[in-house]
Order: C-alpha cells, then structure tokens, then sequence
C-alpha cells in the first residue's frame, strides 16, 4: 500500500488498515464502519437528517478512502460489541464522546483506566453530564459487564502510559501479534516479524507445515498458528 511507504515515520506506532482490513481484524462489516467513521444520511418521516461520525480517525483519508490506526479497530470492536447488546447508537455516541472528554483521549477504549473498572468510569460520566442513558447501560446490561466486556480485553498488552500497545489476537497463544509499532500494525508471527498471510499463502502451495518453516526459518508451531489465525481472520 503507498500509504505505508510515504508517511511510514509519521506512522511508525499507529498502524494503518484500510476499512476492508479493519472488517477483516474485527468482524464488523466494512459499511458499517463507514457510517460510524464518516456519518451518514437517513430519512426520517418526510425528511432527510445527518448522523454525525461517532469519532474521528486516526489518520487522514487517502484518495477519499478512510485510512484507520490501531487505536481505531479498539473503537470499532467496542462499538459494535455495546449494540449487539441492544444498546442504541445514539447512547453509544453520548458515551464514547462524554467518555473521550472524561479520559482526555481521543479513543477512550484503548486505555488502561478505561479497562480497570468501566462501571465507575461509566458512573462517573452519567454524573457529569447529568444523564441516564449511562446509567441504562449500567444498570441493565448484566450480560456487557460480566461477560464481554472482560473478553474485549483479552489479549491487550499495555504501554508505560496506559495505553494498548498490541493486541494478542490468538491470547494465550502469543505466537501472532498486532503491534501497531511492528509491521504496520499487519498482524505477524511475534519473534521472526512475519506476516501472518505470507506464512498462510505458503502453506497453501505447499501444503507442509515442516517445508514452510524450513523456507522462512521459524517454528512449525508459528506457521501453524498463521495458519489458524488467517482462517479465522481471512478476508
């Protein structure tokens, strides 16, 4: 992608992924990804009305083509983890953006504070900006809170200042790795820096876990992992 090789010092630590990468890593179809990035329009009764972006991107557009950071599909799993839980967009907004301004960050879910007790952090902002669409996702969702907001979590590695550093996709396997400092945050096999798709496309042709490793000098257990992990994760 010419992105990477054009801007690669100012993105060096922020990964960069197209929308279809981002669908591909997260499981959220790429429209809706749009919509939550870039706003959309929707008719309500005889008129048209906007939806603003829930948050703004990372990076700049390329060609008009949104271009997302790691911290980015951090948002975007959340986001779509609290309306499969029922909670409406319009709350989910309010959240993330009374959350951004509490934390003093422009991603609020890839931080650590976020992550140690989110229902006080959650408590704490229904009070401040005086609402109880906060309190609603509190009180109501035992399922979110319980069990899967622990298992967003799984798997994130943190910085010195809280933030998410990388994210072990396969946790407690740490064989593959999305390091927005490694790679451009493409995910790889953690100690030979190998995409995890070259070690899968080879595989493909080979058909032998023992050849592939040969060719590229890692572990089998390392090309098996790529494997498994582009089968769950494959475009």
């Amino acid at each position: 992608m010419d992105a990477r090789s054009n801007h690669s010092d100012r993105l060096f630590g922020v990964g960069i992924y197209s929308v279809p990468e981002a669908h591909r890593l997260t499981g959220v179809p790429s429209q809706r990804i749009r919509r939550w990035l870039r706003g959309y329009e929707y008719r309500y009764r005889s008129h048209w009305r906007f939806s603003p972006k829930i948050w703004k991107p990372q990076l700049p557009s390329v060609d008009h083509e949104l271009m997302l950071g790691f911290w980015d599909l951090l948002e975007i799993r959340f986001v779509d983890a609290f309306l499969e839980e029922g909670i409406s967009l319009q709350k989910i907004r309010h959240a993330v953006a009374a959350a951004r301004k509490l934390l003093k960050h422009t991603h609020p879910f890839s931080t650590k504070k976020f992550k140690t007790d989110g229902r006080s952090i959650f408590l704490e902002v229904s009070e401040q900006a005086g609402g109880k669409w906060l309190l609603d996702i509190i009180e109501r969702q035992y399922q979110f809170w319980d069990v899967v907001w622990p298992s967003l979590y799984r798997g994130f590695e943190y910085s010195d200042v809280d933030e998410v550093a990388r994210w072990w996709p396969m946790y407690p396997k740490r064989q593959v790795v999305i390091d927005p400092a490694r790679a451009f945050g493409q995910p790889i096999v953690h100690k030979w820096r190998i995409p995890t798709s070259s070690l899968a496309q080879a595989f493909e042709t080979e058909r032998s876990v023992g050849a592939v490793a040969r060719w590229y000098g890692v572990s089998q257990r390392a090309v098996e992992d790529a494997v498994k992990f582009e089968t769950k994760f494959g475009a």
